[in-house]
């Protein structure tokens, strides 16, 4: 089928082969999904935010739309007529990368099959729809009902995406949740740290405070009390990037796992992370920004955002108290799965355990090798792992999964992972 499960978000990315680090950038092929260019420096004062409208808008036979949730994105609904309606996204400030979030539940007291066409604000339609019937189990929308309107162009980025998209949706008058992404919010994300805290080598707390005064949560994972090597790992600076939240969720769940080179792991090294640096735009249903409009990976120069200073914070704090940052992760979503290290003739003999981290991954991993995107421009610092590697001396990457890669991979993906980052480091 033409449009079975949107293929044009769904293609494969090729095999790298390498032997060392330098191969692994210099036999790249040209194709499959090359990653974005050089990020331009931003100004990142506060910029005015939008806040969208919360409540239910009460349609033609008893249909309803709710937008009343965290994590919610629903701007405006309209009725065509003939079971029809129409829902407007738009963003909480422009201009912004085009990450076109939208999450919202509609029912009806008259159950029966509708059509909802999904329109947006400057952008097309870059996210496959979830459903849930809960807001916590999520499934992708099965392709039978999905029609695309428009045809973009070419295999990746948004000039791919449909101009609009269309569901088919049997509605009845218990809520269904539809959804860019699944909905992991700042209190979903919160009890998952809990339930890992209930390890006696796990703890969690707050480094400082969002815009809405929303805690910046830190997880601290050390066993053993004079250990002064650590690693720093940070997700979800950008809100629907929900793929890179859940492959780090899964590295940090194997990290705290039961395994022998988990356990010789801790007694060697400990692990911070913050797993939510944006809580105030994924509990807003934000596109892109914090709330003070700020894309938070271009703040890591400034500091002009209270998110990006938490951590600046807390990283100052532990190097002033005589820790070693040995590697230091970003997780993102985009496109497709893509490695951003900083260029090995930049950082040397020092970031050898990224390129031979990325090289153990995919040779685990040979079903889905993952293309390599290095930079070779350090300052202005601005991204978090420019920032990692100046400031603190720390190997560090952007790790990016893409929007569509199975969810089954992609815990796969983040157990592999961190099993290959304490092989080497164990082994250093």
């Amino acid at each position: 089928m033409k449009y079975s499960l949107i293929c044009l978000f769904l293609l494969s990315i090729i095999s790298i082969s390498c032997k060392n680090s330098a191969t692994l950038i210099t036999e790249k092929k040209e194709t499959g999904y090359q990653g974005q260019g050089a990020s331009p420096v931003v100004p990142t004062v506060d910029r005015p935010v939008q806040k969208q409208w919360k409540g239910i808008w009460s349609q033609e036979n008893k249909t309803y739309f709710s937008n009343d949730f965290d994590g919610a994105r629903l701007n405006g609904v309209a009725f065509d007529g003939n079971d029809h309606y129409t829902v407007w996204i738009t963003a909480e400030n422009t201009p912004i990368n085009v990450s076109p979030w939208y999450s919202f539940k509609v029912w009806t007291e008259n159950p029966r099959e509708i059509t909802i066409k999904l329109s947006y604000q400057d952008s097309r339609s870059r996210y496959y729809p979830k459903l849930s019937l809960d807001g916590v189990h999520f499934k992708p929308l099965d392709s039978t009902a999905y029609k695309i309107i428009n045809p973009g162009e070419g295999e990746f980025g948004i000039k791919a995406a449909p101009e609009f998209a269309e569901i088919a949706l049997n509605i009845d008058n218990n809520p269904t949740w539809i959804s860019a992404q699944e909905l992991y919010t700042s209190k979903r994300v919160q009890n998952w740290v809990d339930s890992l805290s209930i390890k006696p080598f796990v703890s969690n707390y707050e480094i400082g405070k969002s815009h809405e005064n929303r805690a910046i949560q830190l997880m601290e994972i050390k066993e053993n009390p004079s250990t002064k090597k650590a690693l720093m790992i940070i997700s979800r600076q950008h809100p629907p990037e929900v793929t890179g939240f859940l492959v780090m969720k899964s590295f940090i769940e194997t990290i705290t796992g039961d395994s022998p080179q988990a356990k010789e792991f801790r007694n060697k090294f400990d692990v911070f992370a913050v797993p939510l640096m944006n809580p105030d735009g994924v509990d807003n249903g934000h596109w892109r920004h914090n709330m003070g409009g700020i894309d938070l990976n271009r703040d890591w120069e400034n500091f002009n955002q209270p998110e990006t200073r938490s951590v600046r914070d807390f990283l100052n704090k532990k190097s002033d108290a005589g820790y070693e940052f040995v590697f230091g992760a970003d997780f993102h979503s985009t496109w497709d799965d893509i490695y951003y290290p900083i260029d090995s003739t930049v950082i040397g003999e020092k970031g050898k355990i990224v390129y031979d981290w990325i090289k153990s991954i995919s040779n685990r991993l040979p079903q889905k090798r993952t293309n390599i995107a290095p930079s070779n421009k350090i300052k202005p610092t601005m991204v978090s792992r420019n920032y990692f590697y100046v400031n603190h001396g720390m190997p560090a990457i952007v790790f990016e999964l893409g929007d569509n890669t199975p969810r089954n991979f992609l815990k796969e993906k983040g157990k592999v992972a961190a099993e290959e980052i304490m092989r080497l480091l164990l082994a250093d």
